[in-house]
Order: C-alpha cells, then sequence, then structure tokens
C-alpha cells in the first residue's frame, strides 16, 4: 500500500514536462497567442491547399454575437486571418457531439457575415476555413481509414461549386504511426496533437524548426504559477471528459444489448433505447454539475441547449 501511496505522490508532485494539446489551455497557449502564430501557421499550412497558404495572421476576437439580441453567440477556441483576407476558425473538440457539424456549418455563418460591407458592395467575399481538431471518430466514418476529411460545396455531377468555404475535420484517434513511422509535416503535427505530453525530452527526430519552439512554449515548467494553476484544472477537465465519455459508451453497448434481447418489435427496442438514452443523459448531466462544471460547459460537451438542461 505505502509504495502505492509513494507512485501517487510522486505522479501529483512531478506532472509531465509537457503540455497535454488536447487540454482547451494547452491548444490555446500553442496555437492561439501572438509570439507563439508561427507554431499555428505551420500547423494550417500542412492542411491548406497551396493557393491559401499563409504568411502571416492576425488574431481576432474569439466571440462572435448575433446582428439582433435575440440571435445566439458563438465563441470559437482561435480565430484569426491571414493577411491575405482568408478566416481561419480553428476548434479542438474533446468528445462527441450531437450536431457537431451543424454547429460547424452555423460557426462559418459569422466570418462571412462580418464581411458585409454598407453602402456599394458587389458581395465579393474571402476565403472562410473551419478547422476541427477532434478526439473521436464520427459514426458515418468509423469503417474507414481516412483521418483528414476536406468538405467543400459541390454540384450534382461532384464538381466544386464554390471554393471560398471549407470544412477540414481532423479524426486524431485514427491516427497510429509510431515516431519511427512519422514521413511528412502533417504526420508530425498528429503525432505531437497526440502524444507531446508523454516526452521527457524533445526526440531526436523532431528537433527541428518550428518544433523546437514548440518544446519551448509547451514546457510546464516555464509557466508562472497561475498558468500551472489554470492548466492543471484544464487537464482534470479534459480527463473527467473522457472517463465520462468512455463510461457513456460502454454503458449504451451495454443497455443496447440488453434492450435488443428483450425486445422482440424494432419499434419496442427503439423507445426503450431513446428512454435509456434519455434517462443517461439526465445521469452524466448530474454527475457533471456535481463535478462543478458550468451549465455553459455541460450543454457544449453533450450538445443540447441549457434550456434543455435547466429543465431536465
Amino acid at each position: 500500500m505505502l509504495d502505492v501511496v509513494s507512485t501517487f505522490k510522486m505522479a501529483f508532485l512531478l506532472p509531465d514536462k509537457y503540455i497535454d494539446l488536447l487540454t482547451d489551455f494547452g491548444f490555446k497557449r500553442v496555437f492561439g497567442t501572438e509570439p507563439n502564430k508561427a507554431l499555428l501557421i505551420d500547423f494550417l499550412n500542412t492542411l491548406l491547399p497551396e493557393h491559401h497558404r499563409i504568411q502571416d495572421v492576425t488574431f481576432k476576437n474569439p466571440e462572435f454575437f448575433g446582428r439582433t439580441s435575440i440571435d445566439r453567440k458563438a465563441i470559437f477556441d482561435i480565430y484569426c486571418e491571414a493577411v491575405t483576407g482568408e478566416c481561419f476558425i480553428v476548434e479542438i473538440q474533446k468528445a462527441k457531439q450531437n450536431f457537431f457539424k451543424d454547429r460547424s456549418v452555423y460557426y462559418a455563418t459569422f466570418p462571412i457575415q462580418e464581411q458585409a460591407q454598407k453602402g456599394e458592395w458587389n458581395y465579393e467575399l474571402t476565403a472562410v476555413y473551419t478547422v476541427g481538431v477532434l478526439d473521436f471518430v464520427f459514426d458515418d466514418h468509423k469503417h474507414e481509414g481516412t483521418i483528414i476529411h476536406t468538405v467543400e460545396l459541390k454540384n450534382q455531377h461532384c464538381e466544386v461549386f464554390y471554393d471560398k468555404l471549407k470544412f477540414i475535420y481532423i479524426e486524431l484517434p485514427k491516427f497510429t504511426k509510431s515516431l519511427d513511422e512519422l514521413e511528412s509535416q502533417t504526420d508530425k503535427w498528429l503525432f505531437l496533437l497526440k502524444n507531446l505530453a508523454q516526452f521527457e525530452e524533445p526526440p531526436a527526430a523532431l528537433r527541428e524548426g518550428v518544433f523546437n519552439q514548440l518544446f519551448s512554449v509547451a514546457e510546464i515548467a516555464n509557466f508562472s504559477q497561475k498558468e500551472q494553476t489554470i492548466y492543471q484544472e484544464s487537464l482534470k477537465y479534459y480527463r473527467d471528459m473522457n472517463n465520462i465519455a468512455r463510461t457513456l459508451i460502454q454503458e449504451g453497448r451495454e443497455k443496447g444489448l440488453k434492450e435488443g434481447r428483450e425486445e422482440g418489435r424494432e419499434e419496442g427496442r427503439e423507445e426503450g433505447r431513446e428512454e435509456g438514452r434519455g434517462k443517461e443523459r439526465q445521469r452524466v448531466v448530474g454527475q457533471m454539475k456535481a463535478a462543478g462544471l458550468s451549465t455553459q460547459e455541460i450543454a457544449k460537451y453533450m450538445g443540447i441547449s441549457v434550456e434543455d438542461i435547466e429543465g431536465g
């Protein structure tokens, strides 16, 4: 027992040397601040077509309000604009969320509307990109190996109808390459997004260019005491969300199997699943409230409205 306690204390007193990039704090510190914008530029350029490669960016206010008082608000993780006018929304999504694709489209409308000009205007728009770094896999993609999905508007002949609105989704769980298997700059970024916090020292294969800056920026010892506290809170939240998600998935599978055995008709099975999902959602919301999460945080994670939480 003493060995277990000692190990726990050492793990608590000696945290990881580098931050986890999938935490809110870690992601925004590395990619969302002016001194570190070279990291964001390099990362985005691995995903963009050549004609929209970025030379420089300006960070913009990540909080948007609708054009009227009844319109909903949008808060982006990172929102920036290239010197050539292209707009970029970059989001980290830690857990599967209902209507995530709908939210991506909704968010993309804000930088589009922001381009409106008073008076005479020919409606020419600059490109808008939404980049989603996902710590989950879409249900309709789980049986295919593609990791990076680029979505754009096409016509019935699968020809690009409009090339100034793109959605790029990265399904990180599908990326399984080891350090020795990394071939491209994209591979290196995806590898570090998943594994940075596991290193004690920068590996030789990544001691180059922009990654030297990344390891320096991400070293927890360089944080102020306040930053370390915020990061630990962000890390706890991230791990709590992962634990809840894993529990929810496992219980959902077990419940679905049980219902499938008990119900003879498809209609009965579906009704049972809906009822079970509703009860399970209430249970998870209750756990999140007990853990001290705000209603807004719970709504974002669960993909439901604040009204549903307060009413439930």
